[in-house]
């Protein structure tokens, strides 16, 4: 006999067959205690690592002491640093989406060949290292870049026509590389699901196209519109490595400032007081996008729109001015750097502006070798070697303290939404100012005996897990929900042990998240740059590190160099990305 779910005595069942009454029932038992196991590990490590660090830069930055040390001056560079950082996260913003709302709009609305691998293009440089960017970019634009060497040889010119670094132009360029597709992902998928019924009932009222774009399209995006642009602006206002790289001397953002009054400087107390400033502005703008990506969800059309192909002349000179449009803006840049990595340039001393070129393997094999048989030097492939490392203890890490976390927060309860939020600071919190917080609490020896945190190798995947982890649970979390609680039940009754239940039941529907997730891990601590930067041993140095190293010093060599490392390096991540992408399960979010 068939029931209403309404007459049915236990409301609300879940998949296994509990309801919810009876779930907050069992929670209330005495031993709802156990609940907190699976979180013990990660809020301890979140606690010593990261809220611990977090508070000690607030009252190096709140007490009295460090006010008395500050001066007027340094008020004003503060206030200034501030603007600066405001004014390239609104002109990167804007920037971003005057490119990525068309590109949105194309990949939502037609369908041509080149579809699928431009909208993988365009992710591409999201999860790209930023000395990889930099150092794409230097090499097309640079002074030795190709376009500069092309015009130098066409005209006959001794110096570069075209000064890239040390400019705004190249900030923004950059900011605008790493995150159109954000934009593109978040509005396109909004944009897709449109009900293009509404516009068809606006056109047969009278209203004219710009009426119906206005008054029905935009006003449904608005709110995708707005997180996606909140979303890149907390990423350009957090911005490091592309200011310090492209930007030069010349600019500093909050981020960069407080890596320079840090490290050059030693101004503790003005560092502190830069972080207290940069981790507050970025909760609040947090706290707004977390509302903003709330309402995101237009979703009025059950189905998602399918797109068609463009027959006007309108439409497929639109299609194809952005599709040479994203060919040349992505393409050249990230092919230049491993064509620069093979070639050496000479300059003809008989002839201005000339300059010959040749294929060459020199940049590689000199990863291998310390010619100046110094004892601080530590050669190009050593400082792979660490990254590879301290990856592999990321990766680790992530996993035991990520997968307690993610299965706790599958079966959420009063307490999962609580402690939710605060698995996502880190993501709000910048990676110099964890960093730097890592500096002031880890700089004495522990519990009185000779060994120095900060000292030691270890910092660096203990920082880069900080970072790594969010990512990893958001990962792990959906594919820990899908697991259905009848399939465990079954196992039981059949007489398996918990861990044959855990290796036949669960293992099989969560190894692709955890693949992914552990890819995530990987090429996140691959590319870190901001928190490295500050606690990495100069012996011990990551990939990132390195390259950097040898972009700011002359010469040909130490050149060739960073863009053999810095291939090799986007070799690697873009790898990991095409797994990330293979193994992402549907449904799962864009960001």
């Amino acid at each position: 006999m068939l029931t209403h779910p309404k007459d049915s005595q236990s409301p609300n069942p879940d998949p296994a067959g509990v309801s919810k009454p009876e779930r907050q029932a069992r929670r209330s038992k005495p031993g709802s205690w156990l609940v907190l196991l699976p979180w013990l590990a990660p809020l301890l490590f979140l606690a010593i690592f990261f809220l611990y660090p977090l508070a000690r830069i607030l009252w190096l930055g709140l007490n009295p002491v460090s006010f008395q040390s500050l001066t007027a001056a340094n008020y004003g560079q503060a206030g200034y640093v501030l603007l600066f950082t405001f004014y390239q996260a609104l002109l990167s913003t804007l920037l971003t989406l005057a490119l990525g709302l068309p590109v949105a709009f194309l990949f939502a609305r037609y369908n041509f060949r080149l579809k699928s691998f431009l909208r993988t293009l365009t992710a591409i440089p999201f999860m790209l290292p930023t000395v990889v960017v930099a150092a794409g970019f230097t090499a097309l634009l640079g002074p030795r870049g190709w376009l500069n060497i092309a015009l130098m040889h066409l005209f006959g010119l001794v110096n570069p026509p075209i000064i890239f670094a040390g400019t705004l132009g190249a900030i923004l360029l950059a900011h605008v590389f790493y995150n159109t597709t954000i934009v593109v992902r978040l509005v396109g998928n909004a944009l897709s699901r449109l009900d293009p019924r509404l516009a068809q009932a606006a056109r047969s009222l009278g209203a004219n196209p710009l009426q119906v774009f206005w008054r029905i399209t935009l006003a449904l995006l608005r709110p995708p519109i707005l997180a996606a642009a909140l979303l890149v602006f907390i990423f350009d206002f957090t911005s490091f490595g592309v200011i310090l790289l492209l930007g030069g001397p010349l600019f500093s953002t909050l981020e960069v400032e407080i890596y320079k009054q840090a490290i050059s400087f030693y101004n503790l107390p003005l560092a502190a007081l830069l972080s207290l400033i940069q981790l507050l502005c970025t909760l609040a703008f947090s706290i707004v996008y977390s509302r903003l990506i709330t309402r995101t969800n237009v979703s009025v059309n059950p189905r998602v729109n399918v797109p068609i192909r463009p027959y006007t002349f309108f439409q497929r000179s639109f299609v194809a001015f952005f599709c040479f449009l994203l060919l040349v803006f992505y393409l050249l840049p990230l092919s230049s750097l491993p064509i620069r990595s093979v070639t050496r340039l000479e300059a003809d001393q008989g002839q201005r502006g000339q300059v010959h070129y040749g294929l060459t393997g020199d940049y590689y094999t000199e990863l291998f070798i310390n010619r100046r048989d110094s004892i601080f030097y530590v050669p190009p492939f050593d400082a792979i070697g660490n990254s590879l490392g301290y990856a592999a203890l990321t990766v680790i890490l992530s996993l035991l303290l990520g997968f307690p976390a993610a299965s706790a927060l599958a079966r959420p309860g009063r307490l999962e939404r609580i402690l939710d939020p605060l698995l996502i600071l880190p993501l709000g919190a910048s990676s110099v100012t964890l960093g730097l917080g890592l500096i002031i609490t880890f700089n004495k020896p522990l519990f009185g005996s000779q060994f120095m945190l900060l000292s030691s190798p270890w910092l660096v995947p203990i920082a880069h897990t900080i970072i790594a982890l969010p990512f990893v649970i958001r990962t792990l979390q959906p594919a820990l929900a899908s697991i259905p609680d009848r399939l465990r039940q079954a196992a039981v009754v059949l007489g398996a042990p918990p861990p044959r239940v855990w290796y036949t039941v669960d293992w099989p529907i969560v190894s692709r998240a955890t693949l992914s997730a552990a890819v995530f891990a990987f090429t996140v601590s691959l590319g870190e740059f901001g928190a490295s930067s500050l606690v990495v041993r100069p012996e011990y140095p990551t990939l990132p590190i390195a390259i950097a190293r040898f972009l700011s010093q002359p010469g040909g060599l130490n050149y060739g160099q960073a863009m053999a490392m810095a291939t090799i390096l986007m070799l690697v991540c873009g790898i990991a990305i095409l797994f990330i992408e293979r193994l992402r399960l549907p449904g799962t979010g864009e960001f």
